[in-house]
């Protein structure tokens, strides 16, 4: 994915100080009041273009305020609706992973979901059905 996009990691986790000289920042909680706004407000202040939440906590408040991102033009690679997704959570580091926007594959331009989906998904065994992963 690095080679294809310039990427940023961003975390509620401890991490340690010297990594935010790099492509690491400081997040809060999903759960926190102002989570989206500051969200948000870093999205704009690095010039992010898309956001791809892997945390549980994040998604439903995430999927709440989604119109506000995307009035600044952020993308939020996360489903339309959340009811009914499956989840893969912490998957095997040999899962096939691909990040979807609108069901289209970011890195090959291939079509992998019908209906279109967002986010980091496998497919399932049978290859017809995205499964959403997060950590």
């Amino acid at each position: 994915m690095a080679a294809a996009f310039e990427c940023h990691y961003a975390s509620s986790e401890s991490f340690p100080e010297l990594l935010l000289k790099g492509n690491f920042r400081k997040i809060p909680i999903g759960a926190h009041p102002t989570f989206a706004h500051e969200l948000l407000k870093l999205a704009l202040d690095e010039d992010y273009h898309y956001i791809l939440p892997l945390g549980k906590a994040e998604l439903q408040v995430l999927h709440e305020t989604r119109v506000l991102f995307e009035e600044y033009g952020i993308s939020l690679l996360l489903p339309d609706e959340l009811l009914g997704v499956r989840l893969l959570e912490n998957p095997p580091s040999t899962a096939d992973i691909h990040i979807l926007n609108r069901g289209v594959d970011m890195l090959t331009n291939e079509t992998m979901a019908e209906p279109p989906v967002s986010g980091a998904v496998v497919l399932s065994d049978e290859g017809d059905e995205p499964i959403l992963c997060i950590a």
